[in-house]
């Protein structure tokens, strides 16, 4: 499934245009970057939660030349799904 098959389904669930409905779903997904990128928790009930966890720095060897490499710790997204998205999925 695409964004545009996600912004067909609303307007069609809504009764509005695909105009309406894709500025809704680029405020919704707007609004998920911003307060992970402040490093806040996004929770949707039923369906999961967003959070920004650390992954720790690390070596690693280059395949190519076989050197180690250093890379730094960094912030990533992650996704939780909620016990009743596991159960729906199953």
């Amino acid at each position: 499934m695409t964004k545009a098959d996600l912004v067909a389904i609303l307007a069609k669930e809504a009764r509005g245009s695909k105009a309406s409905a894709e500025k809704a779903m680029a405020a919704f997904v707007a609004g998920i970057f911003e307060s992970l990128r402040k490093g806040r928790r996004v929770t949707i009930s039923g369906f999961g939660s967003f959070v920004v966890a650390r992954r720790a720095a690390r070596d690693v060897r280059a395949p190519r030349n076989g050197n180690t490499i250093k890379i730094p710790s960094t912030k990533v997204p992650r996704f939780r799904p909620s016990r009743a998205f596991k159960i729906t999925v199953r």
